[in-house]
């Protein structure tokens, strides 16, 4: 019964697959069941249950060859440039999908005591012609748009060129000319701080704000430079300007509290009101934990120095010399260090006190260090702000 039952369900799937590949063939989509029938007879092509899949791979693969023959023949009788790549990838089409089926060859058409008719063709002279044509229409497309002024036609010409080193590795100088595309094709944005306050900003903190290299935010499009180069003519300026600095003094606050908890401190032995021991039923004394109460006194010192940083950040469009974008940037760092001594039995407090007991007072940071420290946090801000912004691609 369960072997009948297997028999059944194997025959419904194999039903199902063969009346989606019909539906895949009558809807127009032959490649698709060209895959179906491919994969249901790679395992077993000979099999009797398989028959329908050859019927439908030799139908659908008649009707994609014609169907994409006669796309060929409109768009070569349109001569039109821009042509070129369809008829290219259609001719690869072609190849391709004989080279699926040729594996399984031959395929047997049992009833009809014959086998299955693939008229194949050598599409060799077409794919390179097509593709000669195609990458001689995309060389020339290319100098045409590096010829204008247009940044988006600088980057149509990046793709192309892209595209043509891809079919055609090395054509002609499409590599010098591709370098050139990207080249022209990016928007160079210009970074520099400016300080506004009536502090010295630390040389290590501008230099490190404008080290792009290490904020890995050049995309395909985009190129900061926190440093001009005179060859370069810059779309873009984003200005970083320090408006305020504040720095607390140093201050050291001191408390001294009491802490009392019960603990548990070995064990005793566990006696009846009569202060006899209480013995389990083998005879052994029981033991039950020694509960006592303890007391601490912990004085603590904590050592405390903050700084803000106020910004604003300014994106300039070069070529309008118009204010794009503004926007403030802030960041706090405060610096702390908690620490303790104590009388009395330090386990009346929490375990995760106990490392304040092993700190000591320690010097506070300088004034430059902490507005270094606030600059970190300002860095990743400003990196957020970034890739954010509208003009980076």
């Amino acid at each position: 019964m369960k072997k009948h039952y297997f028999i059944f369900a194997f025959l419904i799937l194999t039903s199902c697959g063969v009346k989606q590949t019909q539906n895949l063939l009558s809807s127009g989509n032959y490649d698709e069941a060209i895959n179906n029938s491919i994969s249901s007879l790679r395992s077993n092509k000979d099999k009797k249950g398989n028959q329908d899949y050859v019927y439908l791979l030799e139908e659908a693969f008649a009707k994609a060859k014609e169907r994409d023959l006669n796309t060929i023949n409109l768009l070569e009788k349109e001569n039109n440039p821009a042509n070129f790549e369809k008829i290219y990838n259609t001719y690869i089409t072609l190849n391709e999908r004989q080279e699926k089926i040729k594996p399984l060859l031959p395929l047997k058409l049992l009833n009809e005591k014959r086998n299955a008719i693939f008229p194949f063709e050598n599409y060799n002279q077409s794919i390179v012609e097509s593709k000669n044509n195609l990458s001689g229409y995309l060389y020339t497309n290319a100098k045409s748009l590096l010829s204008t002024s247009d940044k988006m036609n600088f980057r149509k010409a990046f793709d192309d060129l892209t595209y043509l080193n891809k079919i055609t590795p090395n054509y002609k100088n499409s590599i010098d000319l591709l370098n050139e595309a990207q080249f022209k094709g990016t928007d160079f944005v210009s970074v520099y701080t400016k300080n506004e306050t009536n502090m010295i900003i630390p040389a290590r903190l501008q230099n490190e704000l404008l080290d792009f290299n290490t904020y890995e935010l050049n995309s395909k499009w985009t190129t900061f430079h926190g440093n001009k180069q005179k060859e370069i003519n810059y779309d873009y300026e984003m200005i970083i300007s320090f408006r305020e600095i504040r720095i607390s003094p140093e201050q050291i606050k001191e408390r001294e509290f009491i802490k009392e908890r019960q603990i548990i401190d070995g064990q005793k032995k566990l006696l009846d009101a009569n202060g006899k021991e209480v013995l389990d039923n083998t005879g052994k004394v029981v033991m039950v934990d020694n509960l006592r109460n303890v007391t601490v006194r912990i004085f603590e010192s904590r050592q405390l120095k903050s700084c803000q940083i106020q910004a604003k950040i300014d994106y300039i469009d070069l070529k309008s010399h118009q204010l794009i974008q503004s926007f403030p940037l802030a960041s706090e760092f405060v610096f702390e260090n908690v620490y303790a001594t104590y009388k009395g039995d330090r386990r009346a407090t929490d375990t995760n006190y106990y490392s304040y007991f092993d700190k000591r007072a320690i010097p506070f940071p300088t004034n430059e260090q902490m507005v270094y420290d606030a600059g970190e946090d300002l860095k990743k801000k400003l990196k957020n702000h970034i890739l954010r912004n509208s003009f980076r691609n």
